[in-house]
């Protein structure tokens, strides 16, 4: 039942998405291999079929450049082309030793077709090996050596497929861990503004009712600040659902209580091993979004958190926030190792977390290593933020 069950999984598996087309590297993968083709038919003495050989080579050469998006048909073209010659003329077309080219197809069928497409191209290869067999041109004590270099090579296409599936799926995973907690974060928010309207509104009618001179005034104010907090609201909950409409999965929501900007002042600390973190503030941050705040701290958080895991020989870390009329601006620098290998998923998410919720306020985020010694990690958000 396992393996009947893996059969039907490979049978119904579709082709991967978005493959990528042409690019400059497969016309000079086919120019380079147009090269070896000429160079050994014309260098080699044991041909016995050099004009057909080395034209049936290149012509098939041309399968190359459709082996992603046409991946079966590049693979039969040569294969059926030659078996149908071996079989009716006693030539044999593919005995140039560079047709091995025909184990990219073999690569890219697996990595780039779908699970039907695989097995027809494995049935049409173990056809050719065969038919090479019966006709004589391939001995018996070599059949096992070409199915394992056949069977190799539809492994390594399968092999980087499905890594490259796990690792979207790993991306995909925390793409959906920052929006659900973004959406948190603003759930919070709407349940504030609306608190905050609640409680107004019961002042105007407690004050309307203990002094009915004074009730129109105490209602008046009493609607501005409603219809103030209820723009807010609006706008954060638009904010929210924007975020809930990206992906329609969820996931339990944590209690923890939402950060602000006012808390970037817990990541400055002096400890007696490691950098020292460094906290500057500047602008005005009155009126922005409690969403952008908790974005921005978390942000920073993660820069730290990262630097003090990854930034060798660090002595400081600088965490800078400038608010402006349009945008908030948070820039995270050490003075570690600038080397190009240093891990930029640290803390569980890493810059791609960062980058995903930045993102979803309409934002950007940023890291590389800087001219000299360091790594700086710098995000922008709009002071609204709105999500884009």
């Amino acid at each position: 039942m396992g393996v009947l069950g893996l059969l039907r999984s490979l049978w119904t598996e579709p082709r991967p998405p978005d493959p990528p087309r042409r690019v400059p590297r497969d016309w000079a993968l086919v120019g380079v291999l147009a090269v070896v083709i000429v160079l050994e038919g014309a260098l080699r003495t044991d041909l016995q079929y050099r004009p057909l050989s080395m034209s049936f080579a290149l012509v098939m050469l041309a399968t190359l450049l459709w082996r992603r998006t046409r991946p079966l048909l590049s693979l039969a073209v040569p294969v059926v082309a030659t078996t149908a010659i071996q079989v009716l003329t006693g030539a044999d077309p593919a005995e140039l030793k560079s047709m091995a080219f025909l184990l990219i197809l073999l690569y890219a069928l697996t990595r780039w077709g779908s699970g039907r497409e695989a097995l027809a191209g494995l049935v049409l290869i173990c056809g050719l090996v065969v038919v090479a067999t019966v006709t004589g041109r391939l001995v018996a004590g070599d059949i096992a050596g070409a199915f394992t270099v056949v069977f190799a090579a539809a492994a390594l296409g399968g092999t980087f497929r499905y890594r490259t599936k796990a690792r979207q799926r790993e991306l995909d995973q925390v793409k959906l861990l920052e929006r659900e907690q973004l959406a948190r974060d603003l759930h919070d928010t709407v349940a504030h503004h609306v608190s905050a309207m609640a409680i107004r509104a019961q002042a105007g009618i407690a004050t309307a009712a203990a002094d009915p001179d004074t009730a129109a005034e105490a209602a008046v104010a009493a609607l501005r600040v409603i219809e103030a907090e209820a723009s807010r609201t609006l706008a954060e909950m638009r904010a929210m659902v924007l975020v809930l409409r990206r992906d329609g999965a969820s996931a339990p929501l944590e209690m923890a209580p939402n950060p602000h900007l006012d808390d970037l002042e817990q990541l400055a600390d002096r400890p007696r091993t490691g950098p020292s973190v460094e906290v500057a503030i500047e602008g005005d941050l009155d009126g922005v979004p409690p969403s952008v705040g908790a974005a921005i701290f978390r942000i920073a958080q993660e820069s730290v958190t990262n630097a003090r895991r990854h930034a060798r020989h660090a002595t400081r870390i600088e965490v800078s926030v400038a608010a402006g009329a349009t945008s908030v601006r948070l820039r995270v620098t050490d003075d570690g190792d600038s080397t190009a290998g240093r891990p930029i998923a640290a803390s569980g998410y890493g810059l791609l977390g960062m980058t995903e919720r930045a993102g979803l306020l309409g934002g950007t985020c940023e890291a590389g290593p800087n001219p000299g010694r360091g790594w700086t990690v710098t995000a922008v958000l709009p002071r609204t933020g709105a999500p884009t």
